[in-house]
């Protein structure tokens, strides 16, 4: 009996060691980051704007100018528990004292400055394929704007979700900085179009069904998926049935515009604030977008029909 009490209890260390080990934050090659040029604030409002944040970061209702004061606050409900969104506005409760290492690792790495792992309600899986030179630019500009010292409340979570060290190994399966989708003959406009939906544009971390850990299932890449949030789906972006193939590149273009579909309906729900993002990019970059989403593989919708 003492010698399995032993074994057992070897087996215990041996397993929270290599937890530990695996678990592990892990940041960014600072050679890297030391490549960059300084960031260039009217650069970056561009970047600000294809990477959506002040829909997640804005206070809740915000509109026009104070859009731009990244307050916090907006509660993100979903099966794994409720998630705030913080304050990242450049002030003393914001990210005023962080470095742009700091401000990258968290973008790419999902890591906060003091260490600690960020969950993935913060859409760092595809902000991880970025240009460190767009989020030099993106650094730039965020501490342009209006400070707010609003304290945001903290997450809403229960076991297991509230160790947050297990998402080391959730980061191990999928958090990557490669191209989702290996497209051949891309044209530039394809290439820039896929650089900005998954990279910036995080569209994939609402258009794509994910598993029952909240991993995104890749094999149906913008095939659509259940809301994150409450009841309904997200609709289905590809080419293929239930999704958008009856739509030009020129429609969807125009609809991340304008916010109207070709038949003169408009996008509602969350795609209106994207719209408001959208609406602020060089018509190229719209374009861009729209032949990307022509470009890729068309799935069937990646929800059930009933829903």
């Amino acid at each position: 009996m003492r010698r399995i009490f032993k074994f057992l209890l070897s087996l215990l260390i041996l397993g929270g060691a290599g937890f530990w080990l695996l678990s592990a934050p892990t940041r960014l090659d600072e050679t890297k980051l030391a490549a960059t040029t300084p960031g260039d604030a009217t650069r970056g409002q561009s970047v600000f704007w294809q990477g959506g944040c002040a829909s997640c970061h804005a206070a809740p209702g915000a509109t026009g100018d104070a859009r731009l004061v990244l307050s916090g606050g907006e509660e993100l409900v979903t099966p794994f528990g409720t998630f705030v969104t913080p304050n990242i506005s450049p002030a003393n409760q914001g990210i005023a004292g962080w470095s742009l290492s700091d401000f990258a690792n968290a973008m790419t790495h999902g890591v906060s400055p003091d260490g600690r792992h960020y969950y993935p309600a913060f859409p760092y899986t595809s902000y991880a394929r970025m240009q460190l030179q767009d989020i030099a630019d993106l650094y730039a500009f965020m501490k342009t704007l209006p400070p707010s010292e609003n304290v945001a409340g903290p997450h809403k979570l229960s076991f297991p979700f509230t160790v947050r060290r297990g998402i080391g190994l959730w980061k191990r399966l999928y958090l990557s900085d490669q191209p989702v989708l290996t497209i051949a003959n891309a044209t530039d406009a394809i290439k820039r179009g896929q650089y900005l939906v998954e990279g910036p544009g995080h569209c994939g971390e609402c258009h794509t069904p994910r598993n029952a850990i909240g991993g995104p299932d890749k094999t149906l890449w913008l095939a659509g998926a259940k809301a994150a949030e409450g009841k309904g789906v997200v609709p289905n972006i590809t080419g293929g049935e239930g999704g958008i193939d009856s739509w030009s590149a020129q429609d969807i273009a125009y609809s991340l515009e304008s916010g109207f579909t070709p038949d003169f309906d408009s996008l509602g729900g969350s795609m209106a604030d994207v719209v408001q993002n959208m609406s602020h990019l060089q018509p190229s970059d719209r374009d861009a977008i729209a032949a990307y989403l022509k470009a890729i593989p068309a799935h069937a919708n990646g929800y059930p029909a009933a829903q």
